[in-house]
């Protein structure tokens, strides 16, 4: 009768047995052998792996046990007497062991857990949700969130939206933070110019400094001057180089710059005269002139670095093409992935059209553009 019936998994199992006969075989075989044997065959054996037990503990601090040797040494150790307990189980402690095997008899006895009755928790991407409406809306409360919710069919009470944002690390209240500097910045780059120094070494250990002025709203960079004693007469005298080259509807209102000595109060007058005021950053904040900051890295990565300055002449040079590079060609992921004078869109072409390598910059950077 029980021939009759059919298991899917009969095969499986029985192949595995199959499998696994001869390994047992060997087993027993071998443990047999182990009984018929001598006292000084057992007694070398038993010497010999404590020995290797010693071995191991000189090296292995703290060894790592599955719940698997657990179970097997608290099952071995509940059959020993506790005199040998002390003397067969050297990588552990007799008190671990019992402590395994008061476990494995909580564990067996334990109860299933059973649901909890209970307020169902709150959706994992409803959360998402109102954690994002708060930090991208810094004057809404959590009132204000919450009927923002509503409005989009989300059933949810005010109260589970405050305790979500407390929990967030979010104040539900409102107008609870001001906007940061990052915020500040972007809702002001289109007015927002900063300038810096970037020093430059030559072979002969000759140092030029690079003045240079940033548009923050479109990365635009340009130069300034270079010299080799950064006064405040000659500062003073590139603002006004720089401001002849510039249109006179440029809209820029602050100039971001630091606390050096060479700008002075003349340099700044010569930008008032054109209606852009500076800003002076905090001593030792480089991070409140960041733009400036991270264009003089790009400079040193991209350029600097790769090659060796002799003498001015060869510098500006460099300089120049690779302001070329950078204002026309070089994509920018803020600007998502556009140029700063790259104003045109770009047209879709086939990825089997021609490219063609131009190089700048002494070889150092490669443009590739379509061939005509």
């Amino acid at each position: 009768m029980l021939s009759g019936l059919s298991h899917p998994a009969g095969p499986s199992i029985a192949s595995f047995f199959v499998t696994l006969l001869p390994v047992l075989a060997r087993l027993v075989l071998r443990r047999f052998r182990w009984l018929f044997a001598g006292g000084d065959a057992r007694d070398a054996e038993i010497l010999a792996l404590r020995h290797q037990v010693l071995v191991l503990q000189r090296q292995i601090n703290r060894p790592k046990f599955n719940e698997t040797d657990r179970t097997i040494l608290a099952l071995l150790a509940s059959v020993m007497d506790q005199a040998r307990r002390g003397r067969s189980l050297l990588i552990v402690r007799p008190a671990t062991v019992l402590a395994w095997h008061r476990r494995l008899v909580a564990r067996h006895w334990t109860q299933p857990p059973t649901a909890r009755p209970g307020r169902p928790p709150v959706d994992t991407a409803l959360r998402r949700l109102i954690v994002r409406l708060a930090r991208e809306n810094p004057t809404w409360g959590y009132r204000r969130v919450h009927g923002e919710l509503h409005q989009l069919g989300h059933a949810v009470a005010a109260s589970t939206v405050w305790k979500i944002l407390r929990a967030t690390g979010i104040d539900p209240r409102r107008d609870r933070t001001g906007p940061s500097w990052s915020e500040f910045i972007r809702s002001q780059a289109k007015a927002v110019i900063a300038t810096d120094f970037a020093c430059v070494d030559t072979a002969l250990l000759r140092r030029f400094h690079v003045l240079f002025v940033i548009e923050v709203a479109t990365r635009r960079v340009h130069l300034a001057g270079i010299t080799t004693n950064p006064t405040g007469p000659w500062t003073t005298q590139a603002a006004r180089n720089l401001l002849m080259r510039m249109p006179h509807d440029h809209g820029f209102q602050y100039l971001v710059r630091d606390g050096a000595g060479q700008f002075t109060r003349a340099f700044d007058a010569v930008f008032a005269g054109s209606g852009i005021t500076a800003l002076r950053i905090p001593p030792r904040a480089p991070q409140a002139n960041a733009f400036a900051e991270r264009w003089v890295r790009t400079l040193r990565h991209e350029l600097l670095d790769r090659t060796i300055i002799w003498n001015e002449q060869q510098l500006r040079l460099l300089l120049d093409e690779y302001l070329e590079h950078y204002n026309t060609h070089r994509p920018h992921r803020s600007l998502h992935q556009r140029a700063p004078d790259d104003g045109d869109d770009i047209a879709a072409i086939g990825p089997c059209h021609p490219i063609r390598r131009d190089t700048t910059c002494g070889g150092l950077i490669n443009e590739y553009r379509h061939a005509a």
